[in-house]
């Protein structure tokens, strides 16, 4: 069995890629280190909206790619959350990392019990999703960035704003997704395990 080899599954995979340069990046004792990260950072998330477009336009739509891109989204943003709660312990960084990390555990099991069952659309990635995800990836990319702007810009800061925004947007999205496979959840087909 080959894979898609396509641009869209190239972008992808070029995304999970950049996880180790974020890494070491971001860990490097210099003061050039974290701002290199944060445009790796940036580089990954800007990859995510052109495999999608791209998957689309080119008609190069894929089951692999259906399954690869989430995954490497779930990958960037959870090492990405990891190495700034081990940068900034504080309640600021830490609660919403465990908030946004417990959410994306919680919305691929329950995607992974739906699908099991056949149900499809009820999960679909909603308006909120969308707006939490690039609320998030922004929060992100500024937090990993670190240090200010131009010398007057005070990115971390605005990162950990928009950071607090991102968890409220990742609880709306959860209860929206929990209310729409309540009925199925209720019903009585859930396995025990």
């Amino acid at each position: 069995m080959s894979l898609p080899v396509n641009i869209p599954n190239l972008l992808t995979l070029f995304r999970i890629a950049l996880l180790p340069p974020l890494v070491v990046l971001f860990l490097l004792p210099y003061e050039w280190g974290r701002p290199a990260a944060g445009w790796v950072f940036l580089i990954g998330a800007l990859t995510d909206i052109f495999d999608g477009v791209l998957a689309r336009r080119l008609n190069q739509s894929s089951d692999f790619g259906r399954f690869l891109d989430p995954v490497a989204d779930k990958l960037q943003v959870t090492i990405a959350l990891i190495l700034l709660t081990y940068a900034d312990s504080s309640l600021f960084v830490v609660v919403p990392a465990v908030l946004i990390i417990g959410r994306e555990i919680v919305v691929s099991a329950l995607r992974e019990w739906m699908a099991e069952r056949n149900v499809e659309g009820v999960l679909a990635v909603s308006g909120w999703g969308k707006l939490k995800t690039v609320m998030q990836m922004w929060a992100l990319t500024m937090m990993i960035y670190f240090h200010d702007l131009f010398g007057v810009i005070p990115t971390y800061f605005i990162g950990l704003l928009l950071l607090q925004g991102a968890v409220l947007l990742t609880l709306w999205s959860l209860w929206g997704y929990l209310r729409g496979a309540w009925p199925y959840l209720r019903s009585g087909a859930v396995d025990s395990e």
